[in-house]
């Protein structure tokens, strides 16, 4: 920063003005003694400059364009000057007899706007002059007007205190909003006040402007909501402010006041540099060279100062447009500033400097501006405590002012210009939208007319994002007054009535994007047909509440969903939604920060997630989903990317597929590529010339660019074969990554696989050739099928390498003795898929107990299953078979322990006469004759195999036996005879029972004391309460252990155990039967004891089983028959 300022006495004290030739070569100056002096600014204050002496009164405004600069003044006449001249070229405009209060040209040059004492604006062609439109809303003279960057917009600032900012992008100019109570009203044209600079000054980026108020503040407007958005100030700041002026990259503003020339941070509001000399008078007019590190002014004493490098070396430049991502390097450290004593003043804490950002400010200030919020950005106005040390040591390089965080946006679509816009423009189609100001014409065309059939509308909600999606158009507007935002889907298909549907969002809540999707018709849906059931897609809905909705193409909502962080896009396409985040903050070296996430819409679970990779200092211009369904990014560097892998959980990685900058169509152009879609390995893009950033109308061709990766290799043969063979192999991988888990490949899969082994083939032809033999083996193991080793052979063998033919040899062998490679690609899908099984709840792990599954590494939770050890096992358990026999079971079991009269050998024959089926010749079974056969049965039976144990236990409480001489000789549990005739070669199995408990009267052991009336009445008598048997004295304990193991058995079964199975009968050869009293029965046994089950039922009537009530006291038999109890 220099201390040095040139100045010259350049008019009679009065009114003067100011301004920069867009070069920045020559400084204009007017002034009340009607004079424009022509200032060179590469020479000094000794300088002669020329003068412009066509005014008749003084001059009161002057201005710059292209090739011409204007003056005004008070005779009420607009004079044009050409370039570098101070001969008149014409007028311009003149107004009827009042002064010219201002002039100023619009940024591109074209229209130049005058204000003057009247409350009027004039808006005038340059180059035609007498095209003309007139402004109306001020009430008294308009003092300044300037203009947006953009040049759309034109704010004007009037005596009544008035600012009024102005639409004039059309050939209708419109008043989009008036602002009152900024500036001071002043009606006298005389006062001082008058003449001071109450300008509006656009800030570079367009979202605000800074104005100078009647409080003595300089204050920012917002574009967006039209108010005050911050304050600039600072205490050593006093006084009105007459003079405002911005640099030409908007990093600082320049401000003139009675307390001096202050330079600030437009980013953070803080006084950074102050001007050293003094200032005499009122400053009326200050201003930035366009071109050069300089900063003039000129005061009511009619004194121009010209302050060369007000800005430090050190610090950003005020000239160059700083882009993301240049480095803006601070070199060193200031030293610290001392005090009035001397000292040096301690540095801040960090809570001070929070409080000095003032961050609740809002954060459009970041754009195109330098960071400068650093503590040792301190107030230049004590000379030498600015001074560098030598002994500091150097700052760090800065890469890069803040990034502004990029705000969402819909891909395919466009800003509106000149009333017309794109709403959607992809693959399927493109919806125009045409602005007729009171309503919207929408018109929606496909490329495939066969398909589809293009309609319009008339929109009187002025949709602002749509989505063309494969099934339906989908259209959202934004809140209006008491009018909430909602949504419009219009599917294709005409099959059902009233298939378009609105959904309404909350007050206050706006869509920030939308995408429609679902999977392609599989018909024309131009005609009326039921044949497709697809239905009409899905639809995904970003809210301004952080919220992601998911519904139907029907309309019916499904899944609301949290977004993770600020929305910035997304698409839709067959089966899963693509979205893309900023999950933080924008980082200090340019980085945006962005995370894409693919979303199913069948159980809305996340397929993938990962970065995108969007360098430094640049932003993501589109997204979009290939037609094999692959995610697609395109930035502002041109660069493509893919996600090939996709189907992958959370395996894939972004794959750069397309370098635009090194096309070679580009080479000598200034071209960009405006990105519709991919399909397969095509690139469909629009083309713009030039600075052109968008598609215009009328509607450009799509153009078809090949996809190539950025491979470095640059020899003319194998370089392209490579780039093929590795592009070819990333859409082969998204086809086979589709094929379904049975599938082992298709007909297209592998004739591209084929044609892929031709040119690998040649690839090993030209490493043999070069002999790089290393290369031409890693090539062949590339190779897909087994018949192209053969060829690969051959190429060796045409060269004579005989080591590189019998490795190909022993690769082929290797490829035909090892497992399939088709079968194994399959089983890695599958694997693949087995490993993102659900698990399972707590509450249904015992379901999964008995089910063969193979556990899954570090997700199998369940109990490992029972290991069945029937060694282990106590003997006779009895468990419950049927639903149909519990209740019997249970009423066998209550016998057993209420009535332990039985002794063992008795037992013994209850169950031989249950479960016998054949009888030999003499009516006797050849089972029973020893004791000792029976007794080693049981014993064996007691350390047999679970299933014989299990239905063994079951027959032994069997209470429905037939007994030997009972009152009644019917069974009153059993059926009609034809119902109840045995299959077998007996005509009745009671029968047999009878027969061979009565011609065996010896093998039966009875107790002492046991009566002869207590045998006919049976052997089961005790099971209905009948007169007990006396205990024996050593068997009672065995049928006491029996009916524990019984209640055991029964309630391990109940549990879920795994139960035992038994061998049908007939497996069992005669032998066998012989040896077992159980096994041999078992089916007859099932079928008689649910017979009576069922029969019993139907005795009792009772549609539920019977509930068998506790047996009574032991009392006489005549006193209480078996007919009874069951009665």
């Amino acid at each position: 920063m220099s201390d040095i300022s040139l100045i010259n006495s350049a008019h009679q004290p009065g009114h003067t003005c100011l301004a920069f030739a867009k070069d920045g070569s020559r400084i204009y100056t007017g002034g009340s003694d009607s004079l424009v002096r022509i200032w060179k600014t590469n020479l000094g204050a000794e300088q002669e400059p020329d003068v412009a002496i066509e005014a008749m009164d003084g001059i009161t405004t002057v201005a710059a364009g292209n090739n011409a600069w204007f003056s005004g003044s008070e005779d009420a006449d607009v004079r044009q000057y050409e370039k570098d001249k101070h001969e008149v070229s014409g007028l311009v405009t003149t107004a009827i007899g009042v002064p010219i209060r201002c002039v100023a040209v619009d940024p591109k040059g074209q229209r130049i706007t005058v204000t003057s004492d009247e409350p009027t604006v004039k808006v005038i062609d340059i180059e035609d002059t007498t095209k003309m439109f007139v402004l109306k809303g001020h009430t008294k003279a308009v003092r300044q007007a300037t203009w947006h960057p953009s040049g759309s917009l034109l704010t004007t600032s009037g005596a009544d205190g008035k600012i009024v900012a102005w639409d004039v992008s059309d050939s209708e100019p419109k008043n989009i909003t008036t602002i009152e109570g900024i500036i001071p009203e002043v009606y006298d044209t005389d006062s001082a006040d008058f003449r001071h600079d109450c300008s509006a000054v656009w800030h570079t980026s367009g979202q605000y402007f800074i104005v100078a108020t009647r409080a003595h503040e300089i204050i920012s407007i917002s574009r967006t909501t039209w108010s005050k958005s911050a304050t600039f100030s600072d205490p050593s700041c006093s006084g009105a402010t007459t003079a405002l002026a911005l640099s030409h990259n908007g990093i600082y503003l320049a401000s003139a006041s009675t307390s001096g020339i202050s330079i600030w941070s437009t980013q953070t509001r803080r006084l950074l540099f102050r001007y050293q000399g003094s200032v005499t008078a009122p400053v009326t007019k200050i201003a930035f060279s366009p071109t050069q590190n300089l900063l003039a002014w000129i005061d009511t004493d009619g004194v121009l100062t010209r302050w060369p490098d007000p800005i430090p070396s050190s610090s950003p430049d005020p000239v160059k447009l700083i882009s993301v991502g240049a480095a803006v390097g601070i070199p060193k450290k200031r030293g610290t500033t001392p005090n009035l004593f001397g000292d040096d003043v301690e540095e801040k804490d960090d809570a001070s400097k929070a409080k000095d950002l003032n961050l609740d400010e809002e954060d459009e200030y970041d754009a195109t501006m330098g960071d400068l919020d650093d503590d040792n950005w301190i107030l230049d106005d004590i000379g030498g405590g600015l001074q560098d040390d030598d002994g500091d040591a150097k700052w760090a390089a800065k890469e890069g002012i803040k990034e502004m965080a990029q705000p969402p946006f819909q891909p395919g679509s466009t800003p509106m210009e000149n009333k017309k816009r794109y709403l959607a423009y992809n693959m399927i189609g493109v919806i125009e939208v045409t602005d007729q100001d009171t309503h919207h014409i929408v018109n929606v065309e496909f490329h495939d007319r066969s398909a589809r059939k293009s309609y319009h509308f008339t929109d009187h909600f002025k949709y602002e994002l749509a989505s063309l999606g494969e099934r339906g158009a989908l259209y959202a507007c934004p809140p209006e007054a008491s009018h909430p935002a909602h949504v419009l889907y219009k599917p294709y298909g005409t099959w059902a009535s009233q298939s378009e549907w609105q959904y309404e969002l909350p007050q206050g809540t706006r869509v920030i994007g939308l995408a429609a999707g679902g999977p392609p018709p599989t018909q024309s849906m131009r005609q009326k047909n039921d044949m497709d059931i697809q239905g009409n897609g899905n639809v995904v809905i970003a809210t301004s509440d952080g919220e992601l909705i998911f519904l139907t193409g029907g309309g019916v909502e499904r899944h609301v969903m949290s977004l993770p962080g600020d929305f910035v896009c997304m698409c839709a396409g067959r089966e899963w939604v693509f979205i893309v985040t900023r999950d933080g903050s924008t980082t200090m070296d340019g980085s945006q920060n962005l995370t894409g996430r693919l979303i199913k819409f069948d159980d809305f679970c996340m397929l993938q997630k990962d970065t995108v990779p969007i360098p430094k200092g640049h932003t993501l211009k589109w997204i979009g989903i290939s037609e094999e369904g692959a995610p697609i990014i395109y930035d502002s560097s041109g660069v493509l990317n893919a996600l090939p892998r996709f189907r992958i959980p959370f395996a894939a990685t972004w794959t750069r597929v397309l370098n635009t900058n090194t096309l070679d169509r580009k080479e000598g152009k200034h071209e960009s590529y405006w990105p519709v879609g991919v399909s397969g390995e095509t690139f469909m893009c629009l083309i713009l010339k030039g600075r052109q950033e968008h598609p215009g109308f009328p509607r450009p061709l799509i153009q078809e660019l090949p996809l190539k990766f950025p491979f470095k290799r640059t020899d003319a043969k194998e370089g392209p074969l490579e780039e093929q063979f590795a592009r070819e192999t990333m859409l082969l991988d998204i086809l086979r990554d589709g094929l379904d888990e049975d599938e082992l490949t298709s007909t297209d899969i592998s004739r591209r696989e084929l044609a892929l082994d031709k040119s690998l083939i040649q690839l090993i032809q030209f490493a043999c050739k070069n002999d790089k033999l290393s290369r031409a083996l890693d090539i062949a193991k590339l190779l897909h099928h087994t018949a192209s080793f053969d060829m690969a052979i051959k190429v060796a063998g045409f060269y004579h390498l005989i080591g590189l033919q019998e490795k190909l040899e022993a690769l082929k062998d290797d490829r035909e003795d090892g497992p399939d490679k088709l079968e194994a690609q399959r089983e890695r899908r599958r694997d693949r898929n087995a490993q993102f099984v659900p698990i399972p709840d707590n509450k249904r792990y015992s379901t999964f107990a008995a089910e063969p599954a193979r556990p899954k590494p570090f997700q199998d939770f369940r109990p490992p299953p029972a290991i069945p050890r029937p060694g282990l096992e106590r003997a006779a358990g009895a468990s419950t078979k049927a639903t149909g026999t519990s209740q019997i079971t249970e009423s066998s079991q209550f016998s057993m322990d209420d009535e332990p009269s039985f002794d063992f050998n008795a037992h013994q024959d209850i169950e031989n006469s249950n479960y016998s089926q054949e009888s030999s010749p003499d009516g006797k079974r050849k089972r029973f004759e020893e004791d000792s056969n029976a007794e080693n049965d049981a014993k064996r039976r007691a350390v047999g195999d679970s299933a014989g144990d299990m239905r063994t236990a079951q027959a032994r409480s069997n209470p429905f036996a037939r007994k030997p001489g009972a009152v009644d000789n019917r069974n009153p549990f059993t059926k009609s005879t034809e119902t109840n005739k045995s299959v077998h070669k007996s005509d009745s199995f009671f029968n047999k029972i009878d027969a061979a408990e009565t011609e065996k009267p010896k093998r039966t052991t009875t107790a002492k004391g046991k009566s002869k009336d207590k045998k006919e009445t049976g052997r089961q008598t005790t099971l209905f309460g009948l007169p007990a048997v006396p205990p024996p004295e050593k068997k009672a304990p065995g049928r006491k252990k029996k009916a524990n193991v019984a209640e055991e058995s029964q309630s391990q079964s109940q549990r879920g155990s795994a139960e035992p199975t038994a061998k049908p009968a007939e497996e069992k050869t005669s032998a066998e039967s012989q040896d077992t009293d159980v096994t041999m029965l078992e089916s007859q046994e099932s079928q008689v004891l649910t017979e009576l089950a069922e029969e019993s039922q139907e005795r009792t009537a009772s549609p539920e089983p019977i509930d068998w009530p506790d047996s009574p006291a032991p009392v006489e038999p005549e006193e209480s028959t078996l007919v009874e109890i069951v009665a």
